[in-house]
């Protein structure tokens, strides 16, 4: 494990035009010495050199049949994702965040993560959670509002959706530090020591919530891995006006070791997040990652990204599709052919089927509800509020019945 980050300090004056475009065509830090990647765009396997040499090890191990069921993961979230993006547009559900483009950095992340290890997520990782084994269904009825979440986080090790950018990472923290605490980090015990993964966007570095959350995990050497998936866009701002340096460089500031990884490759995505999260789990403190990916769709299906990028950048991305290399890699290497690829996404297609199902028939809550899953316990002001609310509700039974005498 690297002690010290990788790449080049200092950043260029944003102010100067000939200096933007140099960013725009050879970003600082994306190159083969900077950032670690196993497996081409062109799906060939790379010789590990740079700063994919020490991380290769961690993959030593992965034999076809892993590859073969990362893609599987990877094909059905994307499948999944279409879905819910279709719903919404048919009005079945109020809102919908897309993962596309950023399916391999969290099917490989999620992947390198033990059943004990703890996941904080924001409002996009339907990756993570699917690795995490939380049905897609139950995610679909946050976004429809008909729960407040849906699934038990003990049950999966998956906290609840983050809507609030950034504050999931204070919480991963303080979760980390009990963790230690509870005497369930650095015991050498396999099926004991935990790693906490707090999931964030570019957007969020510039939280002060994010800030705040390196500097108590540095300070008390937390289990906890901040994995930043870099996306490019923190909704219609582009990250060349967040930040002067690369994202993974500013966890040094904190003492936090951080590594930039190629997020479209879930090979090095995997490899990444194992040595991070062992390395947190033996008891030497948090790590950094960023996955250099892109979000191909919108922000979430409230916005337009046509008004605030151009098509030309969404196309150069698509050359760089997550799933299109795992499928070339495992064609080329004779571990698949057309007729497993066939079954795979008749699979992914009858999920789809069966989603599409279960979220127009999933039944209306009762407004009261809202108040059920506040607190574990029962609190007088918010009994009081229900009360309110209950009577106001009240109001209009007797109205309707006047007018109906």
């Amino acid at each position: 494990m690297p002690d010290t980050v990788v790449g080049t300090a200092g950043g260029p004056d944003r102010t100067s035009p000939a200096v933007q475009r140099t960013q725009e065509d050879h970003p600082r830090g994306t190159g083969p010495d900077t950032m670690v990647q196993l497996i081409s765009p062109e799906g060939e396997r790379l010789d590990p050199r740079g700063a994919a040499e020490e991380y290769a090890a961690y993959v030593e191990d992965v034999t076809d049949d892993d590859v073969r069921g990362m893609y599987r993961d990877m094909v059905i979230v994307r499948r999944f994702d279409s879905e819910a993006t279709a719903l919404q547009r048919q009005g079945e559900l109020g809102l919908w965040a897309s993962l596309l483009g950023q399916e391999a950095a969290q099917v490989g992340s999620g992947r390198a993560l033990r059943r004990q290890d703890y996941v904080y997520p924001t409002y996009r990782e339907h990756g993570v959670a699917w690795c995490k084994g939380v049905p897609p269904k139950t995610l679909l009825g946050l976004y429809r509002g008909a729960s407040l979440g849906g699934w038990d986080p003990a049950e999966h090790n998956f906290a609840l959706y983050t809507i609030v950018i950034g504050s999931q990472c204070l919480h991963a923290t303080g979760y980390a530090m009990g963790l230690q605490r509870d005497h369930a980090v650095g015991t050498g015990e396999p099926d004991r020591d935990a790693a906490v993964v707090a999931y964030l966007g570019d957007g969020a570095t510039s939280q002060g919530d994010v800030s705040e959350a390196l500097v108590f995990s540095a300070v008390y050497n937390a289990p906890v891995v901040f994995f930043c998936q870099n996306n490019q866009w923190a909704i219609s701002e582009p990250n060349t006006r967040q930040t002067r340096v690369p994202l993974f460089q500013r966890s040094s500031g904190f003492g936090i070791p951080g590594v930039r990884v190629d997020g479209n490759d879930v090979l090095a995505t995997l490899a990444v997040t194992r040595a991070m999260t062992e390395r947190a789990r033996s008891g030497q403190g948090p790590g950094f990652i960023e996955a250099y990916t892109y979000r191909m769709g919108a922000h979430t299906t409230s916005d337009d990204p046509t008004r605030y990028r151009i098509a030309a950048e969404v196309e150069e991305w698509k050359l760089k599709d997550p799933i299109a290399r795992v499928k070339a890699y495992l064609a080329r290497s004779g571990a698949a052919d057309e007729a497993w690829f066939a079954e795979v996404d008749a699979e992914a297609k009858q999920i789809a089927t069966e989603l599409r199902t279960a979220c127009r028939t999933m039944p209306d809550p009762e407004p009261e509800s809202m108040f059920d899953d506040v607190y574990a316990e029962p609190h007088a002001v918010l009994d009081a509020e229900r009360e309110e609310y209950l009577a106001y509700r009240a109001g209009f039974a007797d109205d309707s019945e006047g007018a109906s005498a």
